[in-house]
């Protein structure tokens, strides 16, 4: 039954942290479509369109008409796992494409009341994955089935002193829902005649983005954006079904059925700095830094309540230990203005892993990772942008070692993960 309050402690949240998604950790990079040509290294300095709403509240400022953006990001990942230990009971497969093609969508509005001021809204997803294992895969009583996001509303607010000087606000209001299946191995008949748990959970929490944007000349400008934590306290239910549970019933212990289950959760805070010099007429050149702050994810602690109680012993507060530490990521681009209606960007990142090689597992495959992305801008009119962009994502190979009830239960494997991630965007100026 250790097993049993182990799933339900991982269920709110552990099926997030995948290595999937094109940032660190569970984060997604995906809000600007113009942002991902360049790597997202401009991110807060850039101030192209309506997505510095997210970028940098105070870069709104800077647009000097009524504006409006739209985009979508394509998410498609590839993982190869190779050297697979498990007990000899434990037999099944390891397809390793556990993330099916997502799509990441977005959109802002920015309105300059005068010179100084202006207001704007945005949605967005600034975390989120999905991984979805084959129904056999071999670790499945670690995970085989995750999905995780949130959804950000942002009405912000921008304010200009000088030529030189913009700062910017916005509320976040961060709406987070998740859903977590895995087997459950049998007492019974261990190997088979699995059990299934399946935890859903959502929240709504406030946060908020700080922008604070400088420009030493009309070329050259600095920005620097923090965007807070948030406290999440996510509420649901952990049902508990299969053989193995139905087994356990047979055995006067009621395990099925459904319980209320809870978990605060804290997403992490995060720093923004990047620079942009405007070399000529042509070139453009971007750089940035990010620092985030995942040493708050430590452990996650459980709460069950409403269980029967033979099962409170087992089900009591479970900890699973973490143990993420901060991380930075760094990034370089550039864009080239072939003509008045064409732009060209190319921009490459480097990004640190959170997680270690201890606590590591098959829900958080994770290592360092490296991107490169391509970017093309066309402006038909003065009204309309159209934003394509492209990026290809691949990680350091890593080993996972995760071992449960004094290792009778073990899963071991070694991971390699890519990703290419595709996106198109339209701005409309009033």
């Amino acid at each position: 039954m250790k097993t049993i309050g182990l799933k339900t402690a991982l269920a709110m949240t552990v099926g997030a942290l995948t290595g999937q998604a094109l940032a660190a950790g569970y984060a997604l990079n995906e809000q600007s479509i113009s942002g991902m040509g360049t790597s997202y290294a401009g991110r807060s300095s850039a101030a192209d369109d309506a997505s510095t709403l997210f970028g940098n509240p105070a870069g709104m400022a800077r647009l000097k008409r009524e504006e409006a953006s739209f985009g979508i990001a394509a998410l498609h990942a590839k993982t190869d796992i190779s050297d697979t230990s498990s007990p000899s009971y434990v037999s099944g497969s390891n397809d390793g494409d556990m993330v099916p093609f997502t799509a990441v969508p977005m959109g802002y509005y920015v309105k300059p009341l005068d010179e100084k001021w202006a207001i704007g809204v945005g949605v967005y997803v600034p975390f989120g994955m999905i991984t979805d294992y084959e129904s056999g895969f071999e670790g499945r009583y670690f995970g085989n089935y995750s999905e995780v996001r949130v959804i950000t509303l942002q009405p912000t607010v921008s304010y200009r002193f000088n030529e030189q000087l913009s700062i910017g606000f916005g509320p976040t209001i961060n709406r987070i829902d998740g859903q977590l299946e895995s087997a459950s191995l049998s007492r019974f008949t261990p190997g088979s005649n699995d059990g299934q748990v399946k935890v859903k959970g959502n929240d709504t929490a406030l946060g908020f983005n700080l922008g604070v944007l400088y420009e030493f000349t009309p070329h050259t400008r600095a920005g620097l954006t923090y965007h807070s934590k948030v406290e999440y306290r996510l509420k649901g239910d952990t049902r508990l079904s299969g053989p193995a549970f139905d087994q356990l019933a047979s055995a006067g212990i009621p395990a099925p059925g459904k319980y209320k289950a809870s978990l605060d959760l804290d997403s992490p805070e995060s720093l923004d700095f990047s620079i942009t010099h405007e070399l000529n007429d042509q070139w453009t050149l971007y750089a940035g830094a990010t620092w985030t702050r995942w040493s708050r994810f430590e452990a996650l602690v459980i709460e069950n309540k409403g269980i029967p109680a033979q099962l409170q012993p087992t089900l009591a507060p479970i900890v699973e230990e973490q143990h993420w530490h901060d991380t930075w990521a760094y990034a370089l681009g550039a864009a080239y203005k072939l003509s008045p209606q064409w732009t060209l960007r190319s921009g490459l990142a480097f990004d640190q892993s959170p997680t270690n090689n201890v606590d590591r597992s098959p829900r958080v495959p994770s290592g360092d990772r490296t991107a490169v992305s391509l970017g093309l801008a066309w402006n038909p009119s003065d009204d309309v942008t159209l934003d394509f962009a492209y990026s290809y994502l691949w990680e350091e190979d890593i080993k996972v070692n995760r071992s449960r009830n004094n290792a009778s239960q073990t899963y071991s494997a070694k991971y390699e993960n890519s990703a290419h991630g595709f996106g198109a965007g339209l701005t409309y100026r009033f």
